[in-house]
This record gives structure tokens, C-alpha cells and sequence, in this order.
């Protein structure tokens, strides 16, 4: 019985509906197929950590799919466990797997399958602006039993997802998940990568960090506050492009703070002052640090006004992917499904070649369903590159 289950599994690996979307990423998954099993001394574990990604991506690409339970019932039908390659799988095992699997494997995966993806923009800024990762963090609200989730008190709740997101590229490429209580700059910290220019929201502002990054060989766009103190060194002048941009002040550094206090950066760094309309004022300035001496001023602001993009990608996580439903209480649990999140926003751009929206998610939900067929989605996909042109 087993080497039959065993043959079914493996020809129904490839699928006509998931062979071009989720199977792009089942030889990745594929790499993680043994890790935790080692408790399984008898060897009559059913469901595998590639099993358990697979069918968090068919979560997010199946909208009538509304929990764990719901899920567990899909590995009921032949059909399914077929085109998905799983086995059927109880709810025990699914709640069970939280506690087994470990979500920081996956993240060399997404990481992966970032690298893959080319940028989305052409021309001056994408030459210019390589590596441009916006920084932020976004909280999730969690169930009170959910002791774990520090936030605001007893009664409340909350996970955040901090989140490294490629702007030429619009996908994510580096994510990790900790209580709403904690501390943003110390989470980057943490996860530095080398060759990128980050560009970071006043919540970040930190000297210390600020050195960290040029020390990891990456650069920074960052506000600060309007009342930070600076020593000025050279004033530059203003073309028209920096004007048009909202440029007032383009200024080299040769310290940030005062005197009194530690010189963390010990190199010229460049202050730049932009004057920009908000939401709640007609006119803001808007302080910028960066240490890209070379790069010029109408680029180092196109590269924080870029930084909204995160945002935008929040919302698309939240109020499209619908990952602001926990199917997990634990707090593996809750990582693996933003990591399987992650997954599926990647597999769109890279399908696409473009970022995602929410017409191509829906025509992918269908596809996947075999109620849109490779033909019109291939129109699908046409269509979009013939807008973009």
C-alpha cells in the first residue's frame, strides 16, 4: 500500500494546473522533504515539510479555502491530493507540524527564488538605484490566547512581520516574524545583507545602525528628524531635476550630532532636505541621510519616495492574499504561513513578469482551479505586458 501511495505521489507531481505556477517551486521544496523527521524513529510519518508548504500555497491560491480545518478536508479528494502531489493528511498532523517544521529553512528559499526575479524597471533610476530595498514593519493582529504575541497589554495581541522588500524587482526577499512589542532597527540588524541600498522610515533612525549598514557594505536612504544636529562641510548646488524633485537643500556632513555624543559613522555622509506634500499638510520637509555621496539628489529622493512600495505590499499581503487570517496559534505556525505568503508573491512576478495586482491573483485562483485554461491565461498575461509597453 505504501509503494502504491508512493507511485500516485509521484506521478501526480506535475500537474496541468500547478506544473507551471506551484510547480515552479516543488524542486525547492523538494530539499526540505526529510527535515524533521528525525523524532520518526518508526517511519510512519505522512506529512513532510515540502507536504505542509504545498498545501499552505494552495491556501492562499484557493479562495473558498478559510482555515486549517478547511484545508485539512481538501486532502480528502483524490483529485486534490493528486494535482498537489500530497497525501491525505489529518487535522492532528497539520496542528502537529507547527511544532515539527522550522520556518527558518524556507527562508534560503525565498531568498532563492528572489534572486530569480529581474527588475520590473528600465532606464536611469533602475542603473542607479540597484539593490533598493525598502525596510518596514507591519503588525498582524492576534488572539488573545496567544501569550507569545506581546503587544500593548494582557488583552491585546500581535505579531509583526518585518520585511526587506526588493523595489525594482517588487518582491519581498528577506522576512522575518517576532511579537508586536520589539524593536524595529534591532530586527535589521539582525538580517543585513551586503550590496543593498536600504531606504529606511524615521523609525529607524539610528546612528549605530546607520554604521552597521555601510559596514556590511550596503548604503542607506533614511529620514531623521528636522531637528537633527549636523556639522556641514560642503553645500552642493542644485540642478533642475533636484528642484523639480522638491530638493531645497542638498548639503555633505563631515559629522551627525553633536560633539558630546559618539561619532558612530566617522565618514561624510550627505543631509538632504526635500519640501513634499503629505496627507495632512499641503508642505512637509522631509530630512534624508544617505552616505551615496555619487548619486544625484533627484534619485536619492525618487529612492525614499520608492519606500511607499512596502506599504503598498502590506496591503496587498493583508487585504488581497488574506494573510491577516492566522491559521496558526503558534508562533511557527504564523511565520510558516507568511513565509508561504512570501512564496506565492514571488511565483506571481516571476510567472508574470509583472508585480502583482489583483485581476492576475484572480485569473491565477481560476487557473489553478482549471475554470481559466492555459490559453487564456497566456491572453491573461499578454494583455498586461501590452499595457506596460
Amino acid at each position: 500500500m505504501a509503494d502504491e501511495e508512493t507511485r500516485n505521489r509521484s506521478s501526480a507531481s506535475v500537474s496541468p494546473e500547478g506544473g507551471r505556477l506551484i510547480g515552479r517551486v516543488k524542486h525547492l521544496l523538494k530539499r526540505l522533504h526529510g527535515a524533521g523527521t528525525e523524532r520518526d524513529r518508526a517511519g510512519n510519518r505522512r506529512l513532510f515539510f515540502d507536504d505542509y508548504l504545498i498545501l499552505l500555497l494552495f491556501y492562499f491560491f484557493n479562495p473558498s479555502i478559510k482555515s486549517l480545518r478547511a484545508l485539512q478536508q481538501s486532502t480528502n479528494w483524490e483529485s486534490t491530493r493528486q494535482k498537489l502531489g500530497i497525501r491525505r493528511m489529518s487535522l492532528g498532523s497539520l496542528s502537529e507540524a507547527v511544532s515539527v517544521f522550522d520556518p527558518e529553512l524556507v527562508r534560503p528559499i525565498i531568498a532563492e527564488l528572489a534572486a530569480q526575479a529581474v527588475p520590473l524597471k528600465k532606464g536611469r533610476e533602475a542603473e542607479a538605484l540597484q539593490g533598493l530595498t525598502a525596510v518596514d514593519g507591519s503588525i498582524f493582529s492576534a488572539l488573545p490566547r496567544m501569550a507569545w504575541a506581546l503587544w500593548e497589554d494582557s488583552s491585546h495581541r500581535g505579531v509583526k512581520l518585518h520585511l526587506h522588500f526588493d523595489v525594482l524587482k517588487s518582491v519581498p526577499c528577506e522576512a522575518t516574524l517576532t511579537p508586536a512589542a520589539c524593536s524595529e532597527p534591532k530586527q535589521l540588524r539582525q538580517t543585513l545583507q551586503p550590496n543593498r541600498l536600504y531606504v529606511l522610515d524615521r523609525g529607524y533612525a539610528s546612528y549605530e545602525l546607520f554604521s552597521q549598514i555601510v559596514e556590511a557594505r550596503s548604503s542607506l536612504v533614511a529620514r531623521v528628524k528636522t531637528s537633527t544636529v549636523f556639522v556641514p562641510h560642503e553645500e552642493r548646488p542644485l540642478d533642475d531635476a533636484a528642484k523639480e524633485a522638491g530638493v531645497i537643500r542638498d548639503v555633505v556632513i563631515s559629522r551627525l550630532g553633536t560633539s558630546h555624543h559618539k561619532d558612530h559613522l566617522k565618514r561624510p555622509m550627505r543631509l538632504m532636505i526635500l519640501r513634499t506634500p503629505t496627507r495632512n499638510s499641503p508642505e512637509t520637509e522631509l530630512w534624508l541621510i544617505t552616505d551615496r555621496l555619487d548619486l544625484p539628489a533627484d534619485l536619492v529622493a525618487l529612492a525614499y519616495r520608492y519606500r511607499w512600495l512596502v506599504e503598498l505590499f502590506f496591503r496587498w499581503l493583508k487585504s488581497i492574499l488574506g494573510a491577516r487570517h492566522l491559521v496558526s496559534e503558534k508562533k511557527n505556525g504564523v511565520t510558516l504561513q507568511m513565509y508561504a505568503a512570501m512564496i506565492v508573491s514571488l511565483l506571481i512576478v516571476l510567472h508574470t513578469g509583472r508585480k502583482p495586482t489583483v485581476r492576475t491573483f484572480e485569473t491565477l485562483q481560476f487557473y489553478l482551479l482549471n475554470w481559466v485554461s492555459d490559453d487564456e491565461l497566456d491572453a491573461h498575461l499578454a494583455g498586461l505586458k501590452k499595457l506596460s509597453d
